[in-house]
């Protein structure tokens, strides 16, 4: 187990606690990192058990600015997604991703909760740019984006880290003042 010293405060929402994550997160993480039709479109491969977490959650918080949090609904208590704000020290920027179990898609969830985030990463940081990267078939993660005020830059690619699969994308982008 690692000794993380980045760890970030609670935020808290209308619906959602949005907390740091830990080892004992990996079971509600395999809800939605073991779903396909969740994985199909993110970096990671899909997950085959919770112990695919492992070295994520052991090593998520070893820099200061890595603003990922678990959003954990308060009607449920359940863990439901993950999500946030990581800084790119190559690009100077920011680079938004999240992620949610299936049953939670179309709820406005995630915008809730990466409002949340960026407030907060505003209010701490001298955040100038935020970025994110969505694959062209996955158009409802380009539209949390948009509700997000983010607006698009360019088109791209990605490939999952194992190589198995590249996407065309679209890259959007925030720049504050």
């Amino acid at each position: 187990m690692n000794e993380n010293k980045f760890i970030p405060q609670v935020l808290e929402t209308e619906r959602l606690i949005l907390r740091p994550l830990t080892i004992n997160d990996k079971d509600a993480i395999f809800k939605w990192a073991g779903d396909p039709e969740v994985a199909k479109y993110m970096r990671y491969p899909l997950y085959r058990s919770p112990d695919d977490a492992t070295y994520w959650l052991t090593h998520i918080y070893e820099t200061e600015k890595t603003l990922d949090y678990g959003f954990v609904f308060k009607v449920t208590g359940e863990l439901i997604g993950s999500g946030g704000l990581i800084f790119d020290t190559e690009e100077n920027n920011w680079t938004l991703g999240y992620n949610i179990r299936r049953d939670m898609w179309g709820k406005g969830i995630v915008t809730e909760a990466c409002r949340k985030i960026i407030e907060h990463a505003r209010n701490t940081y001298d955040v100038k740019k935020i970025v994110a990267v969505f694959a062209v078939d996955n158009p409802k993660s380009g539209h949390v984006m948009e509700k997000l005020g983010m607006k698009f830059h360019c088109d791209c690619e990605y490939t999952k880290w194992d190589g198995s699969e590249s996407f065309k994308a679209k890259k959007y982008e925030i720049i504050f003042e």
